[in-house]
């Protein structure tokens, strides 16, 4: 494979956070910087974690609906459970649902293999109930899967994860339960740590998109890159213009906007050289 649909060697995956934590628990990194120490509950972080599901995914709906522009939205199964209606009208507008655990604060690193097997089931069903199908694809809380999750995503049919940064291109993963495939999540465009974590201007998402953009045209290679916004984050005002900013330079270079489940079709119907049980190989987009 030499390019992707539409000829180029440069693809973009939109990719919305939408998260929820557990019934009384805050985010454990909100915009004032400081956590509270103790068992003091932090009501002005939890306040605005709730922001993404009431008000920024709508939002930014409306902000890739002007677009055209089709995205992965990883979802909480505890917000799929508590608002199964955002959910369909998020895939019925064309985007693709993936799952993001149950509760950002429960970490897959943390659980024991059956307490994870259990949470993964739940978040899936969740995430079926409030859209009718099943999601294709996962990215862990925090990104930080444990030792077995790949086989568990595997054992549970799903198509590709994102919980791995040891690689640019897909990859084949073969578990004890079946093959998966590898999709490297980049993280050099991210709202959470570049507007939250390190207090970065919000126009910085818009300038290092393009500062990476031009090295990827540049370096003229099949490749795609990730633009992640969280609902809670991006999904106010100012991120929606520096998102709105980076899909009009993604619109002027006429670069494929591409959901995580087409990255992963691609890379299947394009590997030639399917691995060896417990092997990983790199291929497919090369």
């Amino acid at each position: 494979m030499t390019a992707w649909p539409g000829g180029g060697k440069v693809a973009v995956v939109l990719n919305i956070m939408l998260e929820q934590w557990a019934e009384d628990t805050a985010p454990g990194l909100g915009p004032m910087g400081n956590p509270l120490g103790g068992a003091v509950h932090d009501y002005q972080a939890q306040s605005w974690g709730r922001y993404g599901a009431n008000t920024g995914a709508r939002k930014l709906l409306a902000v890739l609906g002007a677009r055209a522009a089709a995205a992965t939205f990883y979802v909480s199964g505890i917000l799929a459970a508590n608002q199964p209606e955002l959910v369909a009208e998020i895939a019925a507008d064309g985007h693709e649902i993936a799952a993001h655990g149950w509760a950002q604060n429960i970490v897959p690193a943390t659980l024991d293999k059956d307490t994870e097997r259990a949470q993964l089931q739940q978040s899936i069903a969740a995430l079926r109930d409030a859209c009718g199908v099943p999601p294709e694809g996962w990215i862990s809380p925090r990104c930080t899967p444990s030792a077995d999750t790949a086989e568990l995503l595997a054992e549970a049919g799903l198509t590709w994860f994102g919980d791995v940064f040891d690689a640019d291109d897909p990859y084949l993963l073969e578990t004890a339960r079946g093959s998966i495939v590898a999709l490297p999540f980049g993280l050099d465009v991210n709202d959470l740590p570049m507007m939250v974590r390190y207090g970065q201007p919000a126009r910085e998402l818009v300038d290092t998109f393009e500062t990476l953009l031009d090295a990827a045209i540049a370096e003229d290679q099949l490749t795609y890159l990730d633009v992640t916004v969280h609902a809670h984050v991006a999904g106010r005002l100012i991120g929606r213009r520096q998102l709105d900013l980076i899909l009009n330079r993604i619109a002027a270079d006429n670069i494929w906007v591409a959901t995580r489940q087409q990255i992963a079709a691609q890379f299947v119907a394009n590997s030639t050289e399917p691995p060896g049980k417990g092997d990983s190989v790199v291929g497919g987009i090369r």
